[in-house]
This record gives C-alpha cells, sequence and structure tokens, in this order.
C-alpha cells in the first residue's frame, strides 16, 4: 500500500518499474482470507488505456483525447444541464434520493451520449460499470465476484456488437471514431472494446462517486452556502476541495515489473502495488490540516485525477458534470435539506461512492 504524496507520486512516475497493466486483484475467499484474483498477464493485448504502458498507452490515449478535450466537450454543457434538470424534477415532487435519482443516473445518460450508444440503454450501462468495479473491489466474495464476471462478460458481448454495427454504420461519437480506426487496421477490434469498456466503467463510477460526494459535503458545510451563491466563481475550488478529501477511487494496481526500491523499501518483481490516492491527498507533509475541509485553501492540488501520463482523460468532462450539479442545488438552497445523517457508503476499497443520499425541498 502507498499512502504518502511523494511516493504515490514517484510510483506514477516510474512506469518502467511500475506496470499500470491490471494483472490481478483481491478477493476474499471461503475463510475470510485475502487472495490473488488473476486478471491478465504482463503485457497481455488485453490492457487498454488506462491499463495500458507506454507507447501503447500513448497511442489509445491519442485516439480518444479528440472527443475529450475541453473546447469539445464545452458543446456539451448544454445536454449536462437539461439532463440534470429533467432528472431532478421527474422525482422532485416525491423528495429526491440525490445518488439513485440523479448522481447514477446523469454520468450514464451522458457516457451513454458520448460513447454514441442507444440513450436508453444508459441505465444498462450503470449495472455493466458498477459490475466491472466490483471484480477489483478487493472485499468482494468469491460467488459475488463470479456473477460480476459473468455480467462483465454480457457488456463486452454488447460493446463487441455496437462496435460491429458503428463499423457498417459509421456514425458520429467515440464508437464511430473507433469504428473507422478498426476498419483502417490502425486499431484491432478486441482492443477497441477495451477501450470502450474504460470509458464507460470510468466515466461512469467517478462521476457518480464524486456527484455523491458534492452534495455530501455541501449538506456537511452550510457555512460555505452564502458565499457559493453569492459567488460563483468561488464553486470551482469548493469542488476541488470535495475531489481532495474525497477521492471517487480510493486507488489503483501497479504490478511490480523487475525488483527495484520504493522509500526503502525492497520490492520484488511480481508483486503488486496499490496506490492509495485518497490518502496521498491528506498527507500532512503536503496539507496544512489535511482532513479539515477548506475550500479557500492555498495548497488544494490533489491526486484523484491520476498522476502523469495516466492522468484520466475525463476529467474535464467529470468537471463539467461537476458543476452543472453545484449549480443546480445552489439554485434551491435556501430551501435545501440534504440528509447527511443517514448517507450509506458503498463498501469497497476501490471507489468511495454513496448508495444513497436524501434530499428534500
Amino acid at each position: 500500500m502507498v499512502r504518502s504524496w511523494d511516493l504515490v507520486a514517484e510510483v506514477a512516475a516510474r512506469a518502467e518499474d511500475f506496470s499500470s497493466n491490471l494483472t490481478a486483484t483481491m478477493v476474499i475467499d471461503e475463510s475470510g482470507e485475502i487472495s490473488e484474483f488473476p486478471v491478465a498477464e504482463l503485457g497481455s493485448p488485453v490492457h487498454a488505456l488506462a491499463t495500458a504502458d507506454g507507447e501503447v498507452h500513448r497511442i489509445h490515449r491519442t485516439l480518444v483525447l479528440p472527443s475529450l478535450t475541453p473546447r469539445t466537450l464545452r458543446s456539451w454543457a448544454p445536454f449536462v444541464t437539461s439532463t440534470l434538470r429533467r432528472l431532478w424534477t421527474e422525482r422532485y415532487d416525491n423528495g429526491i434520493d440525490w445518488v439513485s435519482d440523479v448522481a447514477e443516473r446523469l454520468p450514464a445518460a451522458v457516457i451513454a451520449e458520448l460513447i454514441g450508444v442507444r440513450r436508453e440503454l444508459s441505465d444498462d450501462l450503470l449495472d455493466w460499470a458498477f459490475a466491472s468495479t466490483a471484480i477489483l473491489d478487493g472485499v468482494v466474495a468469491r460467488e459475488e465476484l463470479d456473477s460480476a464476471v459473468g455480467v462483465v462478460g454480457q457488456f463486452m458481448a454488447f460493446l463487441d456488437d455496437e462496435l460491429h454495427r458503428a463499423r457498417g454504420a459509421r456514425p458520429g461519437a467515440v464508437i464511430g471514431d473507433l469504428a473507422r480506426l478498426v476498419e483502417d487496421g490502425s486499431l484491432p477490434h478486441d482492443v477497441a472494446i477495451q477501450v470502450l469498456l474504460q470509458l464507460i466503467v470510468a466515466g461512469i463510477e467517478s462521476t457518480v462517486g464524486h456527484l455523491g460526494s458534492l452534495a455530501s459535503r455541501l449538506g456537511q458545510h452550510p457555512e460555505h452556502l452564502e458565499r457559493l451563491r453569492s459567488d460563483p466563481a468561488s464553486r470551482d475550488a469548493f469542488t476541488e476541495e470535495v475531489l481532495r478529501l474525497d477521492a471517487p477511487f480510493v486507488g489503483h494496481y501497479r504490478h511490480v515489473v523487475r525488483d527495484t526500491e520504493l522509500g526503502g523499501v525492497t520490492i520484488r518483481a511480481g508483486a503488486h502495488l496499490f496506490l492509495l490516492w485518497g490518502s496521498a491527498n491528506r498527507d500532512p507533509n503536503h496539507f496544512a490540516e489535511p482532513d479539515r475541509f477548506d475550500p479557500t485553501r492555498d495548497d488544494a492540488s490533489h491526486l484523484s485525477f491520476g498522476r502523469g501520463i495516466h492522468f484520466c482523460v475525463g476529467a474535464a468532462l467529470a468537471r463539467l458534470e461537476s458543476r452543472a450539479a453545484l449549480d443546480l442545488l445552489l439554485d434551491h438552497a435556501p430551501d435545501l435539506h440534504i440528509h447527511t445523517d443517514t448517507a450509506s457508503w458503498q463498501p469497497s476499497m476501490l471507489v468511495r461512492r454513496l448508495r444513497s443520499l436524501r434530499i428534500t425541498v
């Protein structure tokens, strides 16, 4: 477990020693012991985008970045805002569970539109994304893992069908771009499926977690409401402080490629590291009073979107959805009650995500 800011940043910079290939995860066996669950061999072509290394990662990143640049995403703001307000309005009269009614449904709808998947399938994308991260949870039992693996198999079969359809129809959106690359031989079909899977899973999972934490922090810290409402320019800093203290992904794995040393500790080839983004964000050697929520702090940088070459390609999209959600909540702020006392969290070593958060107006 790598928990300090300096060592997490060092691991992220030493890709030649610490591979992003997801070769194994953790599972709880029948006796309650933690054991290794193999995923794919080091260097396997199944590793794509976030789990690829070096030139392979650079190629995959270059392929998807044109659809995810800040300039491109700015054109998505009206869709995000209209979808958000529709979801809010649909549940407004009966009281809102911010997580199930809004925080889960908004990212799924946005990702469906961005990728080029039929909008009515957004709920399926959400279920498939959660099953995909359950495989990596670290607190999942063997039978739960087997169930999640089966669901992910359905997910990949769906993406395979969608990509074949896109290769014939050549639609816009990300799936159309990938289909064209497959057709001209720039990208293998199976790799394109893995890229799609990662974009969908990460785009949904991380944003669901963040939107839940955003509303929860707003409810916990009403002392900031007046400033946030009167000074819209302060809202981005509020969002970044939420990201710092409540990193949507608790951590990610790295595979140790060769015998090496980290922080004075000898680590053998074949071992695994778990980079604790959330812990690094609270490193007292990097932040003053690291556990205090302070959206006015000067040292507000964080590692919640990763570091180095693997910095999250969808960070701008997540921030776009976050700002729209915060604006909506603040529009109702005088009459808004966020029931943080009844909030419940998803048990996981991988993600920090609320399962429920009730809001009444």
